[in-house]
């Protein structure tokens, strides 16, 4: 395998942390919808909890992108 493979390859890995981040957020929020049909007069408290959680979740995705970015345009020679 050439150092071009190598380089696709390693991005198509970095950018599979996008979908732990999508499990995630959808977990979360379907925890949220959970607590807010149980307890209503909660549900701002919950909302703010769940934002800050998909916040740091989609931070994580963002993160992966960047790192498959950054393989297959900088090149180690």
């Amino acid at each position: 395998m050439d150092q071009e493979s190598v380089r696709a390859l390693a991005a198509a890995i970095a950018v599979l942390v996008g979908i732990g981040a999508a499990i995630g957020i959808g977990n979360a929020t379907a925890k949220a919808v959970e607590g807010i049909a149980r307890q209503p007069e909660a549900s701002g408290k919950i909302t703010t909890a769940l934002m800050i959680g998909a916040g740091f979740a989609e931070a994580t995705a963002i993160y992966g992108l960047l790192v498959s970015i950054l393989l297959i345009f900088v090149g180690i020679s």
